[in-house]
């Protein structure tokens, strides 16, 4: 009879020789499409921890953001220092602050136009495109653009996109999607939003 100890070195054994036939056929190079949309908090916190994870590679990235540019947050003081980020915040806030559709209109097709001439260049190993699902959900710009750049795209290039409420069109397209829900939120219970955990 086994003890738990054999149990478990069998167990584990079993484990790693399947993870490893994965990993073994995962033998694709290129860079991949990522979607992180969602009702939960943390969609933009994930994106700007692979933003970390490449620079810690020496990597160069981008970031444009397409509803945050209205106020100071702490990824923008942190990351903006570092000589491999390009970081525009194009947006001029969330749609219910600034009440005008045709300025988030304008807004929107500004920074879609940085973040199609940052997708088409083949010095960055990572563009994030923050809060850019709410520009089609409130019909800002057109889709069919943000399809075809991600497509046309360079091979090594990889794409994290953030937001609620994506098309299918734009799951279906990317590599990796995750949803991320909201179970609990402090602020529902009246705790007042803070800087470095919302901002």
């Amino acid at each position: 009879m086994m003890t738990a100890d054999e149990k478990h070195l069998k167990k584990m054994k079993a484990i790693k020789e399947k993870q490893d036939q994965k990993i073994a056929a995962a033998d694709i190079e290129r860079g991949v499409s990522i979607l992180l949309a969602g009702p939960g908090k943390g969609k933009s916190s994930s994106a700007f921890g692979m933003l970390a994870r490449s620079l810690g590679h020496g990597h160069k990235v981008a970031v444009v953001q397409f509803l945050k540019g209205a106020m100071s947050t702490g990824e923008e003081r942190f990351f903006t220092s570092h000589e491999n980020v390009d970081w525009f915040a194009m947006g001029d806030g969330f749609t219910w602050e600034t009440q005008n559709r045709q300025q988030d209109v304008d807004s929107a097709e500004k920074a879609w136009a940085k973040a199609a001439e940052l997708l088409a260049d083949e010095r960055y190993n990572l563009v994030i495109l923050d809060e850019i699902t709410y520009m089609f959900k409130y019909q800002y710009l057109e889709f069919q653009p943000t399809l075809d750049a991600l497509k046309n795209r360079p091979t090594t290039m990889n794409v994290v996109l953030t937001g609620r409420g994506p098309k299918q069109e734009l799951i279906d397209a990317v590599d990796t999607y995750s949803h991320i829900l909201e179970e609990k939120h402090a602020f529902k219970d009246g705790v007042k939003a803070q800087a470095g955990i919302e901002w």
